[in-house]
């Protein structure tokens, strides 16, 4: 039996829609879902047990613990791990599955969604698009899915915000596969300070990750920031997007900025995806 695992923090407006999605063409017993609810102040809880799965209520907020706590009671394998706001069909999760069969690790094909978005973000996200390390990572997707081998390669999640770049690390690029008939459409933020909350965090996670990798607290090879990349693998390959890249440079370096600023983890999604998906 396939185990999915959804770390789920005031969620409400999207675990429904998840749900729904994911659950759509099940048949009895094909999948084990377990929601786990951490620090939730919304109706995350209620919207999940209405769905009919397992669901974990913790009371502080943290991915890594819900990660860790769905994990200590799912089921079986192979062991898909899906964000809230990401809607994967049935068939897209059998199709994970499969894959699974002959990679330890999958994913899903990146989309993103920039539909009535504002002038920066749609301009930061037509360079990040086409960086190469989201078209060869498990990260940025929202859904992983691990063969039980593949699973066994880590004990625990790790206390940090970047648990898709851990994961990521633990695979060659041979063991790592994309399924490109399964889609993973990603909200991007509507508002451009949603936007640069998104990469504080981001920024800051992956940065405390790799310092940890270094100091061998946690047994990964963790890949490197590649900060040149948005010139040289994107921009010098499409001039047209120069213009573009004024406002993706502009938006990272103050991310970055902040980042090194930052103190405490604390979960830091995008609200106003959530706001116009509840709308």
């Amino acid at each position: 039996m396939t185990s999915v695992v959804i770390a789920a923090h005031n969620e409400a407006a999207v675990i429904g829609r998840c749900l729904d999605t994911l659950l759509a063409d099940a048949a009895p017993g094909e999948f084990d879902v377990t929601v786990v609810a951490n620090g939730c102040t919304d109706d995350t809880v209620r919207v999940a047990r209405d769905h009919g799965v397992r669901v974990l209520d913790l009371p502080d907020p943290g991915k890594a613990g819900a990660l860790n706590a769905g994990d200590e009671v799912a089921a079986g394998f192979p062991r898909i791990y899906l964000d809230a706001d990401i809607n994967l069909s049935t068939s897209g999760l059998r199709a994970l599955v499969a894959a699974c069969a002959s990679s330890p690790a999958a994913t899903a094909r990146r989309e993103v969604d920039l539909a009535g978005r504002p002038l920066p973000v749609r301009a930061y996200y037509s360079v990040h698009r086409h960086l190469p390390a989201l078209r060869t990572g498990l990260f940025g997707r929202g859904v992983i899915a691990l063969s039980q081998d593949a699973r066994s390669r880590f004990e625990r999640f790790p206390d940090m915000v970047a648990d898709d770049l851990f994961v990521d690390s633990l695979f060659t690029a041979d063991e790592k596969q994309q399924v490109t008939s399964v889609v993973s459409v990603v909200a991007t933020p509507f508002r451009t300070r949603d936007l640069i909350r998104r990469l504080i965090r981001v920024r800051a996670g992956n940065a405390a990750m790799r310092a940890a990798a270094a100091r061998g607290e946690i047994t990964a090879d963790v890949r490197a920031s590649g900060r040149s990349s948005w010139l040289k693998d994107v921009v010098l390959r499409r001039p047209w997007l120069a213009p573009a890249a004024v406002c993706y440079v502009g938006i990272t370096v103050y991310a970055a900025f902040r980042a090194k600023r930052r103190t405490g983890v604390d979960w830091g999604h995008d609200a106003s995806s959530r706001e116009e998906a509840h709308a």
